[in-house]
Parts: structure tokens; C-alpha cells; sequence
């Protein structure tokens, strides 16, 4: 297994677990989606699986090797990671930002080669920023931020790539363009756990599903397993429609509070 989390708990200070006995675990050629309502742990789940946040129980293990045996360059060789927000640090153009993804690589006093500035080049393209290359990280839009951050991690050339909220910010095409990459990433060999609150997106794309509630896992399985409409119901205390679209995908349609859940 690729990545794999076994029985984790996390708590912050004193409050209850924020991840109280959470396991996943993602191959490569496979698509995991994590789902959950605001405060379910999706975003502790991310921290845990990079090894930024302490365990109060539990194991992560990258490669069949414990996460924390791993030397940051090699993990960074390994394991590419866009958390959910991020600031501009410094004011680099877009394509310096990009070659960033690529120093695990190079070392600390190596210059960029032609093999690495084709690895920016090809990033840039697969996520439709080659046009920005020259442009200032604190000129962008929030959607072109988000869409350089994702090039800068596929510049890693990594094996197991963890995205948390990607589509923040994006319109529907980037939001489209973004999944359909991941999942061409995915079919091409990688590992792929994506955080999303794109319940929908997410039960097209990925193979695998997770479905956090304070903490805990409420389901797993496939999409169309996961998405039942009694279970949404009580984890986001919101009354659903559970819908088939034409790739046999579920699909789910909020109700309006007059709307029979059998309309």
C-alpha cells in the first residue's frame, strides 16, 4: 500500500479527538475522496498523513515504512501535499514558485536543469497556468493561486499526491479540469487522496470513499455505497435526494425544507 493510516486519533490541547480511530489507506492507479461536513477532521486527516500534526494513537506508514522514519528530501521525492490555504510568502514569479516543487530533487546548492525546468514546463501546462509563468504569485486570483500550488506538487514528480479542498476558488471548468487531471494521474500510476466538499465530484471520479463525522468514519466503501441517503442524512443533519447519473454514478441533490425526501 501507498499511503496508510492505521487507527489514528489526534487531539488538540485538552479537546475531544479531532480524528478518533480513522484508518485509509490509498494504492497507486487508485482515486481515494475524503467527504465530511465542516469540522469532521478532513483537515486534521491531511496533517496527520504529513506528519504535521502529533498522533495520541495510531500509525502512518508511506512506502510500507513509517512515515516518521522518512528524511524530509526523500519523503518530498515520495509524497506531494496541497493543504488547504497557504499565503504568498514571497513574491516570486509563478514559474520560479513551480521549480520550488523540484528542490527535493536538486539538492540544496544544485542549479535547475533541462530536466527540471521540463517538469515545471509540463506542471505548468497540465494545470493551465503556462500563460502566468512570468507573472507575480501576489498578482493572481485565488483560483490561479490554487492552480500554481497544484503545479508546484505535480513538479515533485511524486508517487502518492494528497490534495485538501483543491477546488477552492475555482470555477466550474477548473473545478472539471482539476479531477479529470487526478484522475489521469491516477490511471497513469499515482496514489490519489483528494479532500473535498465536492460530495458530487468526487463520486464521479474517485474509486474509493470516506465519509468523516466528528472524527470518526460514518462509511467507506464505493461511491455508491457510501452516498445512501439515510447515512447523509445524519451526518449532515440535512434531508437529500440520492440521484443516478448516466456513468451510474450517485449523484446528491440537496432538498428544500418543503421537499419530500421520495420526490
Amino acid at each position: 500500500m501507498s499511503l496508510e493510516a492505521r487507527d489514528l486519533a489526534v487531539r488538540y490541547g485538552g479537546s475531544a479527538l479531532a480524528l478518533d480511530g480513522v484508518s485509509c489507506g490509498v494504492t497507486g492507479g487508485r482515486f481515494l475522496a475524503v467527504v465530511g461536513p465542516n469540522g469532521s477532521g478532513k483537515t486534521t486527516l491531511v496533517r496527520a498523513l504529513s506528519g504535521l500534526v502529533s498522533l495520541e494513537r495510531g500509525e502512518v506508514r508511506l512506502e510500507g515504512k513509517p512515515l516518521a522514519s522518512w528524511a524530509r528530501p526523500s519523503l518530498a521525492r515520495v509524497l506531494a501535499v496541497v493543504p488547504q490555504g497557504e499565503e504568498v510568502a514571497f513574491p516570486l514569479r509563478v514559474a520560479e514558485t513551480v521549480m520550488l516543487g523540484r528542490y527535493a530533487r536538486l539538492g540544496p546548492f544544485a542549479s535547475p536543469g533541462a530536466e527540471d525546468r521540463a517538469a515545471v514546463a509540463d506542471a505548468l501546462a497540465r494545470c493551465d497556468v503556462a500563460t502566468l509563468g512570468g507573472r507575480s504569485v501576489d498578482s493572481l486570483s485565488g483560483g490561479e493561486w490554487q492552480r500554481v500550488r497544484l503545479a508546484r506538487a505535480l513538479a515533485q514528480e511524486p508517487r502518492v499526491l494528497v490534495l485538501d479542498e483543491p477546488t477552492t476558488s475555482l470555477d466550474v471548468r477548473h473545478e472539471m479540469e482539476l479531477f479529470e487531471l487526478v484522475r489521469r494521474l491516477v490511471d497513469g500510476g499515482l496514489a490519489g487522496l483528494v479532500i473535498t466538499h465536492h460530495i458530487n465530484l468526487a463520486a464521479r471520479f474517485a474509486d474509493r470513499m470516506i465519509l468523516l463525522s466528528a472524527g470518526r468514519v460514518a462509511a467507506e466503501g464505493p461511491p455508491v455505497e457510501v452516498l445512501r441517503r439515510e447515512t447523509l442524512l445524519e451526518v449532515f443533519g440535512w434531508p437529500v435526494a440520492v440521484t443516478t447519473w448516466c456513468d451510474g454514478s450517485p449523484q446528491v441533490v440537496p432538498l428544500r425544507p418543503h421537499e419530500s425526501q421520495d420526490g
